[in-house]
């Protein structure tokens, strides 16, 4: 059978739910996703950063001196560099591990509160640096910070949203991850030129969005699941009324301690989440942030600019090009936002890594014809320009599927019972994997010359393939119903689950 889900409009007792959308779940929502914008600046200052000479002169001096190799595909092939963009999201990655614990023994308001202080720790730390050594450092500590906050603010924003609208205001995440990136481009492109101290200004300034998240998360409620799964029943209740905007929750409260009172009796949820029912969770959980990272979106917003200048374009032509896909990739995400509970997941999915595929050919195509394998030369204006176009409009493609939902759906996918290890799970793979492709991608360029780019479009072909077969729909499914309704309907988990 050609796989899929069984699409379900609502079922069980969601019909039953009373309230609406009210302006504290959107405030909550919007206060919350900026943990996303934390996360996507400091996805996209590195590599304006990187190209600021006057850092380079500071902490890469052997770097500089060899810009002007003519290989272009090695100009900047070099591991303490790719260290210094990479670092964050090894630390991250096991922070959203500590993360998963503190968000079941805490909470989750509390879990962002700290992701937002280890970013202001962070920022002073590489903003302030002298030596490569406190550099890393810094970004050690903001990594945490970025794993507690990419733990906690996904998870968050699910429960916190209604049913029906969950997809879309579980994407500002990731629209505020693009807003983050967008920022952080347009800065590096107005401090390029602020000698001697423009990347120190590019630096610190990441510490707004990580004030945002500190000071936001300080006056933030907890989520009704969470309060209610520490025991806090009334206080639960009280929140899930202010967020419903009715007096009246009594069926979604109800859903709630059903799905606490479960969630009770797993005492190990590492060994809950290996078990065959939930594998389809686990799986799902690992593979969707994998491809998501080797579809290779951030070794474009990583290096964008030094991408640019491989194939010949100067540094503020390069940092220019950055901003116009940074702005492509707000644009996009907000689409997601508008289209994501329509349309349903799995068909951006779909249609979305179809866009990404073809680009990415077509990109590496047009540098090969250019640069061939030597690295010597230059694509001229009319090529270089059918590369910025393509480039945007895997972009787009990116930004209305595989970003958004790469979050959005081994989110909501889990029970509760599982959700903070299966959260956690999908993050960590996804930072870890970001640290995989920030700390190889220039080596791999200067290795594999424009070959990389069919390396990464091969992966989106095998990610399109996993959303056709393997991923099921989850629109308009309350998430306390996704696993019986969805997940166990499924063509192909339902055998892996029944055994």
């Amino acid at each position: 059978m050609a796989g899929g889900a069984i699409k379900v409009e609502g079922g069980g007792r969601s019909h039953l739910y009373t309230g609406h959308t009210t302006f504290a779940v959107v405030m909550i929502a919007i206060v919350a996703a900026s943990g996303g914008l934390l996360f996507g600046y400091d996805n996209g200052i590195t590599g304006g950063v990187i190209s600021m000479r006057n850092f380079a002169e500071l902490f890469f001096p052997e770097e500089l001196a060899a810009h002007d190799s003519s290989n272009g595909y090695c100009k900047f092939n070099d591991q303490i560099l790719q260290l210094f963009t990479s670092s964050l999201f090894l630390a991250g990655a096991f922070a959203a591990l500590v993360g998963m614990v503190t968000c079941k023994k805490y909470g989750r308001r509390f879990t962002m509160i700290m992701g937002g202080l280890c970013f202001i720790i962070g920022t002073v730390l590489v903003a302030s640096a002298f030596h490569i050594a406190q550099l890393v450092i810094g970004r050690l500590v903001l990594g945490v910070g970025v794993g507690f906050a990419t733990q906690a603010t996904p998870l968050y924003l699910s429960e916190m949203a209604p049913y029906n609208l969950r997809g879309a205001l579980n994407i500002l995440f990731q629209l505020a991850v693009t807003i983050g990136i967008f920022a952080a481009q347009l800065i590096n492109y107005g401090t390029q030129h602020i000698y001697p101290w423009g990347w120190r200004l590019s630096l610190a300034l990441a510490g707004v969005p990580g004030l945002m998240l500190f000071l936001g998360a300080l006056v933030l409620p907890d989520t009704p699941n969470s309060l209610i799964e520490r025991g806090k029943l009334e206080q639960g209740e009280k929140v899930l009324k202010r967020i419903r905007g009715v007096d009246d929750v009594t069926v979604e409260l109800e859903d709630i301690v059903d799905a606490v009172n479960v969630s009770r009796t797993i005492v190990n949820p590492w060994a809950t989440i290996l078990r065959r029912r939930y594998r389809p969770q686990l799986v799902i959980s690992i593979l969707i942030p994998t491809f998501q990272q080797w579809v290779g979106i951030n070794a474009i917003i990583f290096y964008a600019p030094q991408l640019f200048q491989t194939t010949g374009a100067g540094a503020d032509a390069a940092l220019l090009n950055t901003v116009i896909i940074g702005a492509v990739n707000v644009g996009c995400t907000v689409v997601a936002i508008l289209v994501v509970d329509r349309f349903g997941r799995k068909f951006l999915l779909i249609e979305g890594g179809i866009q990404l595929v073809i680009c990415e050919f077509i990109v590496g195509a047009l540098i090969a014809s250019s640069l061939g394998t030597s690295g010597v030369g230059a694509i001229g204006p009319a090529k270089a320009n059918a590369m910025i176009a393509f480039i945007c409009i895997y972009i787009a493609g990116f930004a209305w599927s595989w970003g958004p939902l790469g979050w959005l759906v081994p989110s909501e996918i889990q029970p509760l019972e599982t959700r903070a290890a299966g959260t956690g799970v999908n993050t960590f793979t996804n930072l870890l994997m970001t640290f995989v492709v920030g700390q190889t991608f220039l080596s791999m360029l200067c290795a594999m010359k424009f070959g990389v780019f069919f390396f990464f479009g091969g992966i989106g072909l095998i990610a399109i393939l996993f959303a056709i077969f393997f991923i099921p729909e989850t629109k308009n499914v309350p998430i306390e119903e996704i696993e019986e309704m969805v997940v166990h309907r499924h063509w192909f988990w339902r055998r892996v689950v029944s055994g």
